[in-house]
């Protein structure tokens, strides 16, 4: 009974779809995009709080730019982004890669078309009339045959044209992921390039650091050769000094890797290229953000594009999958001519034709067709929620990038607090010094406590700077606005 509903089935499917000309399996509709009025709970901020003299605003209307980088406005990123996306092997990889997916597509239109061959042969021969039952003698002849064929798979049930739209989708996916590529590529220059900036002032300001605490130490053993200190301060500036000198080496071994990382990125060995040296005052933080509606997040982000494409090859797989289950139409040809004579090939009796009309449909294949749609259509399950997770995992990861531009503004505006407190501190005790209050040990005690902040203040500033990129990142890259 339950073969016979499955023939009753298809055999039904199949006749609708001769009628109708249809192609089986579903046809594929683009996911609608969220309904979300915003990425965070309870309303997206529309700016942060004034850090180090900036507020940076949130605007919806605002487009972000393909080239998102020269917001911050540096010429020295803006060339190494541009010489890594000329030589960058992993970009050129994916590019590779989405031109022969679209050349897989090219090719996959063929089957719209006849095929057609040609095709000659030359052959010499000994005829045996024994083999006939004549008692005749042997004979030696030269055989020539020109042939020309051509067939046509007749599309009946949009088996093919599933599977080119599955090439379609193919190429779709690949073409993502070489936007992909493309914003990964300028994020990890633009965090490198901000990171080095940041690890050369760090060193610098530790670099100050550490020649007022050796002034501090060789103060404390002179008050205590005097008796005035005891030695455990000189021990404790000492461990101090030691500690903060072992800060050094960290700091040079990270921003030597970071321009290891810039050579590898721009498509150069660490010896033959070193990325030019930038600063934080060569650095503009963005002001004005351009953030997308999450209505249109889901058409713009590269990752969620490409698990859509997904979406539509797991779709058109089931159509090719039905379309196996059901009979195939072939047509042919065949014109030729042969003769024992290469001159006489055009002659009128040397000439032969044939036309064929082919059918074939399967009858009993132990499930293994059934089974193959079954995996199609749960394939294209698995697909439809793995779409699904990349969603909500884009749509968090924007809401994360607008809460740390916030906080990063927040704890900036705390750390900025924290330095000018103790700027204040210490012109209040040089001033102090100077009308014989306080003594030299207490202006380097409060020299270092300000080196500190400013040093603490500075790795919030690139954080600041890198979340920022982090937000282009999140909302796309701005690759819809490329001009």
């Amino acid at each position: 009974m339950h073969s016979r509903n499955l023939i009753f089935r298809f055999g039904g499917t199949a006749l609708f779809c001769v009628i109708a000309g249809c192609a089986v399996g579903p046809d594929f509709s683009r996911p609608a995009a969220r309904p979300d009025k915003s990425y965070v709970n309870g309303g997206d901020a529309t700016a942060t709080v004034r850090a180090d003299g900036t507020v940076q605003t949130f605007d919806p209307n605002a487009k972000l730019p393909a080239d998102w980088w020269g917001l911050f406005q540096c010429p020295k990123l803006n060339d190494v982004i541009r010489e890594a996306l000329m030589d960058n092997p992993g970009l050129q990889a994916a590019q590779a890669s989405l031109r022969q997916s679209q050349d897989l597509l090219r090719s996959g239109y063929g089957i719209f078309y006849p095929q057609a061959d040609g095709a000659f042969a030359a052959t010499r021969q000994r005829y045996t009339p024994l083999k006939m039952g004549q008692n005749l003698q042997p004979s030696v002849f030269n055989l020539f045959t020109l042939s020309a064929s051509a067939s046509y798979a007749v599309d009946l049930f949009g088996g093919e044209r599933r599977l080119v739209e599955g090439l379609s989708a193919q190429a779709d996916l690949q073409r993502n992921t070489e936007r992909a590529a493309y914003l990964t590529l300028s994020a990890n220059i633009a965090n490198a390039m901000i990171a080095q900036a940041a690890y050369r002032a760090e060193i610098e300001a530790t670099e100050q650091l550490i020649e007022l605490q050796k002034r501090q130490v060789q103060l404390a053993e002179v008050q205590a050769q005097a008796g005035t200190a005891p030695y455990s301060s000189v021990l404790t500036l000492q461990s101090q000094l030691a500690s903060d000198k072992a800060t050094i080496p960290q700091l040079q071994q990270r921003l030597d890797q970071t321009d290891d990382l810039l050579a590898s990125l721009a498509g150069h060995t660490p010896a033959e290229w070193k990325a030019p040296r930038i600063d934080f005052a060569e650095i503009t933080l963005p002001s004005n953000l351009p953030v997308s509606l999450p209505s249109d997040l889901t058409h713009q982000r590269p990752d969620i594009l490409e698990a859509e494409a997904a979406l539509h090859a797991a779709s058109a797989n089931i159509g090719v999958a039905t379309a196996a289950m059901l009979p195939s139409v072939t047509l042919s040809g065949t014109y030729g001519a042969n003769n024992s004579s290469l001159g006489q090939l055009g002659a009128a009796n040397a000439t032969f034709w044939g036309l064929a009309a082919n059918a074939t449909a399967p009858i009993f294949e132990g499930g293994t067709l059934w089974y193959k749609r079954k995996a199609a259509v749960e394939n294209y399950r698995e697909t439809t929620a793995l779409y699904q997770q990349t969603v909500l995992g884009a749509f968090a990861q924007v809401a994360d990038t607008l809460r740390a531009v916030q906080h990063d503004a927040e704890v900036l505006e705390a750390q900025d607090e924290a330095v000018e407190a103790a700027r204040k501190a210490l012109h209040l005790v040089q001033a102090n010094f100077q009308a014989g209050l306080a003594n030299y040990s207490d202006v380097m005690i409060a020299d270092v406590q300000y080196h500190q902040a400013k040093i603490a203040d500075l790795q919030t500033i690139a954080l600041r700077y890198q979340d920022t990129v982090a937000l282009f990142v999140a909302l796309g890259g701005g690759w819809w606005n490329a001009k």
